[in-house]
């Protein structure tokens, strides 16, 4: 009697093993999912970094684009104020200089060139006034001295073009420009000295051109020293 209760006990299912068993033999039933907004969130964000980045790129191509002529120009104006400010007259200078350049970089020798063209236009233009004034002694003198003024200027002109510029070639400029400061200051002292009647209207004429021949003789006393502030050795 014992071993028929023991076989009917086996044959007994307890309901909670039956609920067990149930849930854990149904392979279809449905797993939790993640939550849609979630994935829908991370794909927004994703998407506005990369237009963000392609705006912060277009940007940065078009600054680069854009930015170096106004830079270089600002280059330029800052070098032709640096080279001025060795100059007795800085403001005449500056606006000779700059209403003439081209060049968007900054270039010493180049600018240092157009001053000595500025002193060369210039002085050939009270050359030409004086031919037409009274052909007294002192004029003519007058004009001979800003003659030789001008032949100083130009071979100066001439020496900046080559392409080597030597400590030689920049003492022979030095000197020659010195010389055409001379023959201009010359030129006013005779005038005083015979009384003639066209000295002030000579001197007023030429003011500026001696202030433009001081400036390129006061740059070129300075080259070398320009030069090493632009870090440009001599050639």
């Amino acid at each position: 009697m014992e071993s028929i209760n023991i076989f009917k006990g086996y044959g007994k299912v307890n309901p909670d093993q039956l609920e067990n068993q149930t849930q854990t033999s149904n392979p279809k039933s449905p797993k939790p999912q993640k939550p849609i907004f979630s994935t829908l969130t991370i794909s927004a964000l994703i998407c506005l970094t990369l237009v963000i980045g392609l705006l912060l790129a277009a940007l940065i191509h078009a600054s680069n684009s854009e930015s170096p002529s106004l830079s270089n120009s600002n280059s330029a104006e800052s070098a032709i104020k640096t080279i001025c400010n060795v100059t007795r007259y800085p403001n005449s200078c500056f606006t000779s200089i700059s209403s003439l350049n081209a060049s968007p970089k900054p270039d010493p020798e180049a600018i240092f060139k157009l001053s000595l063209e500025i002193s060369v236009s210039e002085l050939s233009n009270v050359s030409s006034l004086l031919n037409t004034m009274n052909s007294d002694p002192a004029t003519r003198d007058c004009v001979d001295q800003l003659e030789d003024a001008l032949s100083r200027l130009n071979d100066s002109v001439s020496a900046m073009g080559q392409k080597s510029l030597t400590e030689a070639k920049v003492n022979d400029i030095q000197t020659w420009i010195s010389s055409a400061v001379t023959d201009q200051e010359t030129c006013l002292d005779g005038l005083e000295e015979m009384g003639s009647t066209a000295v002030d209207k000579v001197k007023s004429k030429m003011k500026r051109s001696m202030e433009y021949t001081s400036n390129s003789l006061a740059i070129v006393a300075n080259f070398k020293a320009i030069l090493d502030k632009f870090h440009i050795p001599l050639h």
